[in-house]
């Protein structure tokens, strides 16, 4: 079983900005997939188990970048 949980992220103006956000999402334990969508600012993250959003959050805040709205 797999679960989903989505955000939305401030500041992303370009490919690297995805990019910082995907390495540093992809880090935070049981994550198995991110996907990032720069036009929307949206940010989906898909796991095994639910993940913490504080970890979420700071993995984000970690690649400089703020998360929004959920």
């Amino acid at each position: 079983m797999t679960t989903t949980a989505s955000y939305t992220v401030a500041g992303m103006t370009c490919g690297h900005c995805v990019n910082s956000v995907t390495e540093e999402v992809s880090q935070v334990p049981g994550v198995t997939d991110v996907e990032v969508d720069l036009a929307t600012g949206g940010l989906t993250v898909t796991s095994e188990q639910p993940v913490d959003e504080t970890a979420v959050r700071a993995a984000v805040e970690e690649a400089g970048y703020e998360v929004s709205g959920r």
